[in-house]
């Protein structure tokens, strides 16, 4: 018989002690997901004793909990910030992964001597970024858009590719060789990737006509409706043997930026739902491993492969991808050392795991050993080498973030916007704004004290204001806010007034 209380209770705890882990890991600069993965070793081998151990659950759950991962990250990455890098994030993402890839190889076949089946599956588990890693560690670092924006397409799309690599090695580990040569092997994947990317776009463009012309009675059901589209694009492509992983990235990045209703309340519950996927992942890979079987082969292949893979496959793969786009030396070593990995290497050993590949237990030993040991050296060591580098800018202005509800009958929408700290819209009289005729700050909220602001009011940090504005002019009105709010007050003479 299933207790189902006993199921609520501790899976409440767990999700508890995950969250305030993840307090922990931000004050003292931890990953928040190793911190994850400890709670479920903890609950496993290590000390309660739950045992769990189907290759297959774990295959599947992992994979589902991707799906969400990479939604969040596409809901909540900003086009704008990436725009300037998808070039180079798309190389990384192929040739980059590629090169990594055979020169893991190569070093897992005659330095490891592992064998050439076991040894590229080892490079292509270990290639891809992490999606959740990313995300999580590179959103705290004051990062130049197009740095961050390399980093984050790259890990966004990355894991199209090498799922298909994985897959194939282990279907080779197991004696079915495929029969396709390496030329259409690499024409497949390539055409995998672009497939899924079309069918992200095509879905997430017809997302964003039907959340536009329907009016849904609750705020929640417009964030439940994009995280529901995203992943229909990942079960589209997959039924039409595209890359899902790709779909689902690119379905939540036209999403999340379209100018949609509560797009904020629709980020918040996105970024909820990223946090339950990670804390959930994290935890069941964590009950799949057993500690008590390693050996210490396990432990000094992980340590030979880690290092070798970041100085020098990563760095090489870098130099490699980005040489025709004249990135500066700076730039190339801070992407050389920011390749996180995470959840995503841990997840694709699921797949030889579920063929019943030989060795394929110590193989998820040592990718399990890798991602502890490097993203506990990598992450908290990306603040201080940005500064070093001179990349990290304390001093960049915050952007505002803009909530829009609709008003049907007066064919108008109210705008909510909280002025962060560092953003130039601090000082900014409301005079100054210049919003344009039928636009209008209707209401500053200070120190949790609502006002009507005159023309001479001064915007504070930590306001609340809410603008009104007819529908048709919402995309003009909130450009001029987003403009002084990074230029200053002098933005919005330098462009001309928002169309009346």
């Amino acid at each position: 018989m299933i207790d189902l209380d006993v199921i609520l209770l501790i899976s409440a705890l767990v999700l508890i002690a995950a969250i305030f882990a993840a307090r922990l890991g931000n004050r003292f600069g931890l990953p928040a997901l190793l911190l994850f993965l400890g709670i479920g070793i903890a609950l496993g081998d290590a000390a309660l004793g739950i045992q769990f151990d189907d290759a297959d659950v774990a295959n599947a759950l992992g994979f589902g909990a991707l799906v969400l991962i990479l939604a969040e990250g596409g809901l909540t990455t900003k086009w704008e910030d990436i725009k300037s890098s998808t070039g180079v994030a798309i190389v990384l993402a192929t040739a980059g992964v590629a090169i990594s890839v055979a020169l893991m190889t190569l070093f897992g076949h005659f330095v490891l001597h592992l064998s050439f089946a076991l040894a590229m599956l080892l490079g292509a588990v270990t290639s891809p970024t992490d999606a959740a890693a990313v995300f999580a560690v590179l959103r705290r670092v004051p990062l130049p858009h197009k740095i961050r924006g390399m980093l984050e397409g790259e890990s966004g799309l990355n894991d199209a590719p090498t799922v298909l690599l994985v897959t194939v090695a282990s279907s080779w580990a197991v004696g079915n060789a495929p029969h396709e040569s390496v030329p259409i092997l690499t024409l497949l994947v390539l055409g995998q990737l672009v497939g899924g990317l079309a069918v992200g776009g095509a879905l997430g463009w017809l997302g964003v006509q039907l959340l536009r012309r329907i009016s849904l009675p609750s705020s929640g059901l417009y964030a439940l409706a994009a995280l529901g589209w995203t992943v229909l694009a990942y079960a589209v492509a997959g039924e039409l043997h595209l890359s899902g992983f790709a779909a689902v990235y690119v379905c939540g990045l036209i999403l999340g930026n379209a100018k949609l209703p509560y797009r904020v309340a629709t980020r918040a519950f996105v970024e909820g739902i990223g946090w339950i996927a990670q804390i959930g992942l994290f935890v069941m890979l964590g009950l799949l491993a057993s500690p008590r079987l390693l050996v210490w082969r396990d432990v000094a292949v992980a340590i030979a492969a880690g290092l070798f893979l970041t100085v020098i496959a990563r760095p090489v793969s870098v130099l490699l991808s980005t040489i025709w786009f004249r990135i500066r030396w700076r730039d190339q070593v801070f992407l050389s050392w920011a390749g996180l990995r995470g959840a995503v290497p841990i997840v694709l050993c699921t797949v030889p795991l579920a063929d019943r590949v030989p060795d394929s237990q110590h193989l998820f030993d040592v990718v399990l050993i890798f991602v502890i040991v490097f993203t506990v050296l990598q992450a908290p060591t990306l603040p201080w080498l940005a500064n070093r580098l001179g990349l990290a800018d304390r001093g960049q202005a915050r952007d505002v973030e803009v909530e829009v509800a609709p008003l049907e009958r007066m064919a108008a929408d109210l705008m909510q916007l909280r002025i962060p700290v560092g953003s130039k819209l601090n000082g900014v009289e409301i005079g100054e704004l210049r919003l344009g005729r039928n636009a209008a700050v209707s209401l500053i909220i200070r120190d949790n004290e609502p006002m009507v602001p005159g023309l001479r009011d001064i915007i504070r940090t930590g306001d609340e204001l809410l603008v009104v504005t007819p529908t048709h002019l919402r995309a003009q009105t909130e450009q001029r806010i987003r403009a002084i709010a990074r230029g200053g007050r002098l933005a919005a003479w330098r462009q001309p007034p928002a169309a009346e």
